[in-house]
């Protein structure tokens, strides 16, 4: 059982587009700290990198959605979905910069890039999985894919662990904050793989506790 008290379901919508808004403000603060010339000497990277953390922190809180629901028992599952779409947003303005800014439109340089370098490689195959999960994140394609949509967006554990990878490679050390976002996919993904055996072992526990009664 939570702790925390429950919304009103009167506000549940407007607290989503609360999400959406108060989620896009970190890409709107590093543009201003990019065009206020207050990043660094290399302000274009430091505004692709931020976009980059900030995407891995929206699918680690896409992730965590379902764990908080089975073992704090928060639910919070009706901004998983604004949450995906915010981590999706974020990959896309984070590819955005480095085509635009970063290569200026090179398409060559890009498929070059791709092509021979692992870290890019990889984070350019995360954002093509992305797609089609974006694109049905909606109630028609849930109504119309039926199961076939909970299997597509199983992929979101491979991006988030692809995702991890990209950034490690692309920082090329592992330092607190790079080993924290990891270990935290890490120990999501792995949820998943464990997540049937513990609500079999809950429900078990239940049993046990209203058989005693």
């Amino acid at each position: 059982m939570s702790f925390l008290p429950a919304l009103p379901r009167r506000y549940h919508g407007a607290s989503v587009w609360a999400l959406y808004i108060l989620g896009l403000v970190p890409a709107v603060w590093y543009f201003y700290l990019g065009a206020t010339d207050q990043l660094g000497a290399n302000p274009v990277k430091e505004f692709e990198h931020a976009l980059g953390i900030w995407a891995l922190r929206f699918l680690i809180a896409t992730l965590a959605i379902t764990p908080l629901r089975d073992i704090a028992g928060i639910n919070w599952m009706r901004y998983r979905r604004a949450l995906g779409l915010l981590a999706f947003y974020y990959v896309l303005m984070h590819f955005t910069v480095y085509v635009s800014l970063d290569l200026v439109f090179n398409f060559g340089a890009v498929g070059s890039d791709i092509a021979r370098r692992p870290y890019i490689t990889i984070g350019m195959a995360c954002l093509v999985l992305l797609i089609p999960l974006a694109l049905t994140s909606n109630n028609w394609s849930i109504r119309k894919l039926t199961t076939a949509w909970t299997k597509l967006h199983k992929l979101v554990y491979l991006i988030a662990a692809g995702g991890a990878l990209h950034y490690v490679l692309a920082v090329k050390s592992v330092t607190l904050v790079p080993f924290i976002h990891v270990a935290l996919i890490a120990i999501l993904v792995a949820y998943r793989v464990v997540r049937r055996p513990f609500l079999d072992w809950k429900r078990g526990r239940r049993s046990v506790a209203a058989s005693a009664h």
